[in-house]
């Protein structure tokens, strides 16, 4: 868009309207992926009731507000998840745009993060990140790194390599030492996703923010009462908000750490 064309909010708000609409879709793949459901069919009903949702119930954010949380057929309460998703979304697109504008990195960027907020909400409630995600995801994140995306190819296809390699090792070593898994296959594939997307150098950075999250959270439910050594987190939704982090702030970390100049 030529210089002068439009307010520099345009386009952050055109994402961020973008992706509020997103994110009702994102709603529905939460919901039906792990319950082995079509996310195209049937159409939008309430889990309680079976009624279909109207368009004008289905307005992100508003329709929520309006229906005071719950279906306007049966008077269920429908989960606050629907509007933190439909929130995330459009604040994400809108950062996306901001951080990146209208480029092929920005492209990619709102690629990933439309695949990290989905895992995040699904690994959280079904401990579950489903391959039909992270799989095409590998691939995305490869392709786009080909086209000038992020990352450069070579960092893409190492930090892919790598993403799978490292927790896949830590799972045979945890396995041989304690004789049970400490990890899922499912966050082997979610690392390689985002070393595609964010390289060797934005996978570790992510496997260490979210391996510091998950530590600090589980240690917190420990002392509280509410878990014990052998809780089972969901690491995916910490490696996926870790990713997020690392998208927008890598580079700083990057330099603080001395991977690349300052």
């Amino acid at each position: 868009m030529p210089e002068g064309f439009a307010p520099g909010w345009f386009v952050p708000a055109v994402a961020a309207a973008y992706g509020l609409v997103f994110g009702s879709f994102l709603n529905v793949v939460v919901y039906r992926l792990p319950r082995g459901m079509s996310v195209l069919r049937p159409r939008s009903h309430c889990p309680a009731c079976g009624a279909p949702v109207r368009w004008f119930d289905n307005v992100p954010l508003v329709s929520y507000v309006l229906l005071l949380g719950r279906c306007r057929s049966c008077r269920a309460r429908i989960s606050v998840r629907y509007p933190v998703v439909e929130l995330a979304c459009g604040a994400l697109a809108a950062a996306v745009a901001v951080r990146f504008g209208l480029t092929v990195m920005g492209a990619e960027a709102m690629l990933l993060v439309m695949l990290l907020l989905p895992l995040a909400f699904i690994d959280l409630e079904h401990h579950l990140l489903p391959d039909v995600l992270t799989l095409p995801g590998i691939a995305l994140g490869l392709a786009a790194s080909a086209a000038g995306g992020l990352v450069g190819f070579a960092d893409a296809l190492v930090g892919a390599a790598a993403g799978a390699c490292l927790p896949y090792a830590v799972i045979v070593v945890y396995r041989r030492l304690r004789g049970v898994e400490g990890m899922g296959l499912g966050d082997v594939k979610l690392l390689a996703m985002i070393g595609a997307f964010l390289g060797w150098r934005g996978m570790l950075l992510t496997l260490g923010l979210g391996a510091t999250a998950g530590a600090a959270i589980g240690l917190a439910l420990i002392a509280s009462g509410r878990g014990r050594r052998d809780t089972e987190l969901p690491f995916g939704t910490f490696l996926a908000g870790a990713a997020a982090v690392v998208l927008f702030a890598g580079p700083a970390l990057a330099r603080a750490l001395g991977w690349v100049p300052s």
